[in-house]
């Protein structure tokens, strides 16, 4: 059953159903290009999700796919610690490549307990593109496989996470009118209880555009020497225009996912919301799609700052015990 979402691409996300024999109750599939062979050599894998259990975690977010040797190390630092000021106590990444600080980030959330790695070494398999839609230049998949990545991270956390969040590392989905995810999604429900897919709408907040935030008595006079993004000094956001696309991120009810895309799931149990802007939106910091914004052409937003003091002093924790400041510093 292929995806419809691909771009495009050549390739795209599949899913292989298997009738079950109706004289045992299997517990591992394998995959076979023809239907009489020998299976003796093929890698079995486990049939999962049989049984409800227990949930370890509320919310788990979905980050797919991290790529190109990524080191934009201050931002993820920062967006991690969002998350969990925000409710999230999983977050997971589908790794392809990243830079060896990055490396020695993933292993301090790692040893914390917050994050978990997929390795993700698709390279080795597919010529991949670092673009969503196909650029017409022989590569098989697009995006590092973010819609496979992201359809394995909802079945991984089916029974393990109440709601799963799929959004990028540089996007947060930043509740307005709520603090944090858990009172934002309780009311969600409750006015809508046949829904399992929450859309927020993305709001980009273009990092060429620079606020002096206050810090208080919080010192980030060294934050300078990690490499990455401060998202705190971008409050300024782009107003998002009627005549186009505005792509939306999701939380979902993992278990009412049956096939997702990137912004949108393509088959599912129930209905999905678009959330209004008024309670959420996604906090989207990046590069400016123009290269020039004229500050007056954009909307203050400092819905962020409210987490100041919160997320001041956790990254400057994580910067210290992990030791990224010390490696930075060295002469």
């Amino acid at each position: 059953d292929v995806h419809s979402d691909r771009f495009d691409f050549p390739y795209g996300a599949a899913d292989l159903l298997c009738a079950e024999p109706p004289t045992c109750e299997p517990s591992y599939v394998s995959i076979h290009s023809f239907p009489n062979g020998n299976i003796e050599q093929l890698p079995r894998f486990e049939i999962k999700n049989r049984k409800a259990e227990s949930f370890s975690a509320d919310f788990t977010v979905c980050i797919s796919t991290m790529f190109g040797n990524y080191n934009n190390v201050l931002q993820f630092i920062q967006s991690v610690e969002m998350y969990k000021i925000l409710g999230a106590q999983r977050v997971m990444i589908y790794k392809n490549s990243c830079s060896p600080l990055m490396e020695s980030v993933l292993a301090f959330y790692i040893a914390e307990g917050t994050v978990e790695v997929v390795p993700w070494p698709i390279t080795s398999h597919l010529k991949v593109s670092p673009h969503w839609r196909f650029p017409k230049d022989g590569t098989h998949i697009g995006y590092y496989g973010q819609i496979t990545a992201l359809n394995d991270c909802v079945y991984r956390n089916m029974y393990r996470s109440r709601f799963v969040l799929l959004n990028d590392i540089d996007e947060i989905i930043l509740p307005a009118k709520h603090l944090d995810w858990k009172t934002m999604m309780r009311s969600l429900q409750e006015q809508n209880p046949d829904t399992g897919v929450f859309l927020f709408e993305n709001h980009i907040f273009p990092n060429a555009v620079f606020t002096a935030t206050s810090t208080g008595k919080i010192d980030t006079s060294l934050w300078g020497a990690v490499p990455g993004v401060n998202i705190l000094q971008h409050i300024y956001r782009k107003a998002n225009r009627k005549d186009r696309f505005n792509p939306r991120k999701m939380i979902v009810d993992p278990r009412k996912v049956i096939q997702t895309s990137v912004h949108s799931v393509l088959k599912m149990y129930g209905s999905s919301l678009a959330v209004s802007s008024d309670i959420a939106i996604t906090f989207h910091c990046r590069d400016p799609y123009e290269s020039d914004v004229p500050k007056v052409n954009l909307i203050r937003d400092a819905t962020l700052w409210r987490y100041n003091e919160s997320l001041l002093t956790n990254v400057n924790k994580v910067l210290h015990k992990s030791g990224i400041l010390k490696t930075m510093l060295k002469p």
